[in-house]
């Protein structure tokens, strides 16, 4: 189910982005950056409409996924 990230309070956005971006082989390329250059990127992504939030009932997750266009 795809969640409307403009409907999440700004604190819970910026903490999911958080969480997503400290898991474990998130990779963003040869550049090193810092959290808060890649939680400004994904919320970039998510606001030109590049990436969306899925939510996973099966796994009670959410994640950020890249928009096939």
């Amino acid at each position: 189910m795809i969640v409307p990230f403009k409907d999440l309070e700004t604190e819970t956005l910026n903490n999911l982005i958080e969480s997503i971006v400290l898991r474990e082989g998130t990779d963003y390329g040869e550049i090193e950056m810092s959290l808060s250059e890649k939680v400004a990127l994904v919320r970039q992504q998510l606001k030109n409409g590049t990436a969306y939030l899925e939510y996973s009932e099966e796994h009670e997750s959410v994640n950020i996924v890249e928009a096939k266009f």
